[in-house]
């Protein structure tokens, strides 16, 4: 059956980075939009980033705009969120998704049909 698993949250100073990922099994990422997404605790999931099955087009939230970089790997079956320059505001939950219908950028939660299990990022000094 198709999962999603998150890999490589953490601890980290701010300024620092970390780089997730995002493993698909029993279905092809490649032909799916795949967003991350992030609750903080007292705030409503928000989106960061997703990528697009078409033509790999992207979309990232004002908040991580020129910080954040999402990508994928065909071969690997992988999505990536590189997270740079990371802030205080950044500590969240953060997941994957997938829309297996989407064919361009997704950017609500309800247009989502996979989820992982999300994986913690913490920033602080």
């Amino acid at each position: 059956q198709a999962q999603l698993a998150e890999s490589g949250g953490g601890l980290v100073q701010p300024g620092g980075s970390l780089r997730l990922s995002c493993a698909g099994s029993g279905f092809t990422l490649e032909y799916n939009t795949i967003g991350w997404f992030r609750q903080a605790p007292g705030k409503e999931r928000e989106v960061v980033a997703c990528i697009s099955s078409s033509d790999s087009s992207t979309y990232y939230a004002d908040s991580v705009k020129g910080r954040f970089t999402i990508s994928k790997d065909n071969a690997k079956n992988t999505v990536y969120l590189q997270m740079n320059r990371l802030k205080h505001e950044d500590t969240a939950v953060y997941c994957c998704g997938a829309d297996v219908a989407g064919m361009g950028i997704s950017i609500t939660t309800g247009e989502y049909d996979y989820w992982g299990q999300g994986t913690q990022v913490t920033v602080s000094s």
